[in-house]
C-alpha cells in the first residue's frame, strides 16, 4: 500500500522547522507532503530550501482543516492518508503499526497514542489513546476525560476499536475518506474528524486506536486551547454532529438535553470569571440554529440498532461520580 503523510499548514514556519525533521527522519515508508493553506509567511520556502524531498501542495485559500484537507486530498492516488498536525513529533517505527490495520478491509481509519510533548508520560488532550462519545455526543478519549489527562503506564498499549480518531494524526483509507464525503466544511475546524468517523461508522466500517505506535503533540499550535474561538467550534461542532449522524429516536430530546447541560456549562465558566467563554458557548448555540436545517439536510440513514455510544452521560460520570480515569467509566 502505498502511504501519504500530509501535513497542514498556516503561517507555520516556526513549528515546521521544529518537528519536520521528525517526521523526515521517521518516515521513510511514505510520501510526505506539506499541504499549504495560503499562508503568508516564508514557510514554503522554508520547506523548499531545507526539505527538497517534501512535495508542497498549494491550497487557494485558507479554508482551515476541513476544507484545507479535502482541497489537498483530491488529486493524491496513495491508498493511505496519514494526516498529521504540524506540531507533532513522531517517533522511530510510529507509521508500520498503522498501516498494518489496514489489511482488514473493514478498517477505514486508525490513530496512534497521542502524547504531550511537554509532559511526555502524560496523553495529549485531542486524541489520547482513541476516542469515543456519549449517548448526548460528548467526547472524551481513553486516556483524557474533559481536561483531566492521564499519565501513560502502558495501560493503552492494545489495539482495539474506537469510534473517532484524532485529525491531529489520522489514518484514514483514501477510498473511504471519500466515500464518507471527506471532512464537513462548515465546521471549518475542531471535530470534523469526530463527524467523519460517524458517518465511517454508518457506513459499518472500523476504526482502530494502535496502542504500539506513539507521536508527541504539541497543541493549540494554531489555535490556543484557551481561546474562546475553539470554545465556539467544539461546543457549535459536537451539535452539528449530533444532528447529521445520531439516530432519530431521541435526537429532539438529546438536542434539549445539550441545551441545558451547554448552559450549565456556560453559567460555570462565569462563575470561573471567564465570560469570553461563556459568550463563546452562546454563540455557538445561536449559530448551531441558524444551521439547524442545512445540517439536518445532510443525515444520511444513521444506524439505528447499532449502539454508537460507551456510555449514557460523560459529564455524569465525571462531575458526580468524580471518574477521572476511562477504565474506571
Amino acid at each position: 500500500m502505498k502511504v501519504a503523510v500530509v501535513i497542514l499548514n498556516w503561517n507555520g514556519k516556526a513549528l515546521l522547522e521544529q518537528f519536520l525533521p521528525s517526521v523526515v527522519k521517521n518516515t521513510p515508508e511514505a510520501t510526505i507532503y506539506v499541504a499549504d493553506n495560503a499562508s503568508t509567511d516564508d514557510s514554503v520556502a522554508f520547506v523548499q530550501q531545507h526539505f527538497p524531498q517534501v512535495k508542497i501542495i498549494r491550497n487557494k485559500v485558507n479554508g482551515g482543516f476541513a476544507k484545507g484537507y479535502n482541497d489537498a486530498l483530491q488529486n493524491l492516488d496513495e491508498d493511505i492518508f496519514v494526516l498529521l498536525n504540524s506540531d507533532v513529533e513522531v517517533t522511530e517505527n510510529w507509521l508500520p503499526p498503522l498501516v498494518t490495520q489496514f489489511k482488514d478491509p473493514a478498517v477505514a481509519a486508525a490513530q496512534p497514542k497521542i502524547k504531550n510533548f511537554r509532559k511526555k508520560d502524560y496523553f495529549e488532550y485531542a486524541g489520547a489513546a482513541g476516542g469515543f462519545i456519549d449517548a448526548l455526543g460528548y467526547p472524551y478519549c481513553r486516556g483524557r476525560i474533559f481536561d483531566h489527562l492521564e499519565q501513560d503506564l502502558g495501560q493503552y498499549d492494545d489495539t482495539v476499536d474506537i469510534f473517532w480518531a484524532t485529525g491531529a494524526c489520522m489514518a484514514i483509507r483514501r477510498i473511504d475518506f471519500f466515500e464518507a464525503g471527506g471532512f464537513d466544511e462548515d465546521f471549518f475546524a475542531h471535530q470534523e474528524e469526530i463527524d467523519l468517523c460517524w458517518r465511517l461508522f454508518n457506513l459499518e466500517k472500523k476504526v482502530k486506536a494502535v496502542g504500539t505506535s506513539e507521536v508527541f503533540h504539541l497543541g493549540g499550535g494554531t489555535l490556543n486551547s484557551m481561546h474562546p474561538r475553539k470554545t465556539f467550534y467544539n461546543f457549535r461542532n459536537s451539535l452539528f454532529t449530533l444532528i447529521k449522524n445520531a439516530p432519530a429516536k431521541d435526537l429532539f430530546w438529546k438536542i434539549i438535553s445539550r441545551m441545558i447541560l451547554d448552559g450549565v456549562a456556560a453559567i460555570r465558566l462565569l462563575l470561573l470569571l471567564q465570560p469570553s467563554h461563556t459568550l463563546a458557548i452562546l454563540k455557538a448555540h445561536f449559530n448551531f440554529y441558524i444551521h439547524l436545517q442545512k445540517m439536518m439536510k445532510k443525515r444520511k440513514n444513521p444506524i439505528k440498532k447499532l449502539r454508537y455510544y460507551n456510555i449514557k452521560s460523560i459529564v455524569w460520570a465525571f462531575y458526580v461520580h468524580k471518574i477521572r480515569n476511562y477504565k474506571n467509566l
